[in-house]
């Protein structure tokens, strides 16, 4: 029996509605703690993302506000099945033309785990076939395909018994603030940088450092933090080109979050990186978001800083030698590394994101945490050091897994 989230009188009363949130691997609970902090008491973690049941104006106020969250899909219905045609069945069954029109464009997207049936692809088709059918029915017309900028993307997820079929809220990816200048080699996801930031507990009140900071994705996301700039208040959403959309409580609420910024940050950041090419693409990054004179940017190699305070927060996503640099340049810089954070930033807390697992035993320091995450695809670790005077192994905690 398939369950159907259907109506505009539904989505604008308060009665809750069932949405999935992804985010990157790792951060699930970081995005848990944020939700609920948003207006989503109910969320609740699972591998890849939270689910969790609000008000459709709750929705608003999260695709708005987050960080974390990679996209917000609404969840129109969920079904048994055994075959193909059952899939088929479950998705003509559900209201499409009531949360938008033939004229607009669709892409299906579907996803798997342990699905018994053989082709992800067939079923795209199926349930593709399924939405066109039904405005056929009804409408006398059916939605064309566009695979690259679609109006409406639908998500379904298939497990080993169910189907659950959502509309993507988000369009883009919220990562995508609209702040960046063009393609960077390697970046960092914002959504990625802004769960690093939550993990090390930097709060707006800590001095902070990212001295390899690349295109300036970790102190952007810092300072947007600090001055309660919502994330998507520069860019569009899909559930602005649907049928439910309600403009008006959009409006509102999108003045709100405006009302909430502050004017400064409350306590110093640091960004710098030795590629002076990366300097003024991260400059001019900092410039269109409007938080220039809260970042202080300059052109240095690591090495060459100093500890700009007695006590702060470090964050380091440093090459990996998977994409960016030669593992044997990596085994050379590393204990560099570990000798100048134990000479110049004993009271610090540095937190390294890499996909070396050789790090610890390179740098000479027994990490605290090490906190799993993925960057993309890629399988990387988060590693706490608390940097103490002389930085001596048997001085620190010992590790922590997480």
């Amino acid at each position: 029996m398939t369950t159907a989230r259907a109506g505009i009188a539904f989505v604008h009363g308060t009665q809750l509605t069932r949405f999935f949130a992804p985010c990157p691997r790792g951060l699930e609970g970081v995005l848990e703690a944020e939700l609920q902090s948003l207006g989503a008491p109910s969320a609740t973690k699972t591998e890849g993302g939270v689910g969790f049941s609000a008000p459709w104006s709750t929705m608003y106020w999260i695709n708005l506000k987050s960080h974390i969250a990679s996209r917000i899909l609404w969840e129109v219905g969920h079904s048994a099945y055994k075959t193909e045609q059952d899939v088929y069945h479950a998705a003509s069954a559900l209201a499409w033309p009531e949360w938008f029109t033939p004229e607009q464009t669709i892409k299906v997207k579907v996803s798997a785990r342990r699905c018994p049936l053989p082709s992800l692809d067939f079923l795209t088709l199926r349930i593709k076939d399924a939405i066109c059918d039904r405005f056929v029915a009804g409408r006398h017309k059916r939605p064309s395909v566009d695979t690259e900028r679609p109006n409406i993307k639908v998500d379904a997820f298939l497990d080993q018994n169910t189907v659950t079929f959502y509309l993507d809220t988000s369009g883009e990816p919220l990562f995508k603030r609209g702040h960046r200048m063009g393609p960077v080699e390697a970046p960092l996801k914002e959504n990625l940088a802004a769960g690093i930031l939550r993990l090390a507990g930097w709060t707006p009140r800590d001095v902070l450092l990212d001295p390899m900071c690349g295109s300036g994705t970790i102190p952007l996301e810092a300072a947007i933090m600090a001055r309660q700039i919502a994330p998507g208040i520069s860019r569009r959403f899909a559930f602005e080109r649907l049928l439910v959309h309600d403009a008006a409580r959009w409006d509102r609420q999108r003045e709100a979050a405006r009302a909430e910024q502050v004017a400064a940050v409350p306590s110093a950041i640091y960004a710098s990186d030795r590629d002076p090419a990366m300097v003024k693409i991260a400059q001019r990054t900092f410039q269109g978001a409007g938080v220039a004179n809260d970042i202080q940017l300059k052109q240095r190699d690591i090495l060459d800083l100093d500890a700009p305070s007695t006590q702060g927060i470090m964050v380091i996503n440093p090459p990996y030698g998977v994409r960016l640099s030669r593992p044997d340049e990596l085994e050379s810089f590393y204990p560099k590394l570990g000798d100048w954070l134990k000479q110049r930033f004993a009271g610090w807390r540095a937190y390294m994101l890499t996909g070396d697992a050789r790090v610890p035993k390179l740098i000479g320091l027994t990490p605290s945490k090490r906190i799993p995450l993925f960057n993309g695809a890629l399988e990387c670790r988060l590693y706490e050091f608390v940097i103490v005077q002389g930085g001596a192994r048997r001085r620190l905690a010992p590790p922590v897994k997480i």
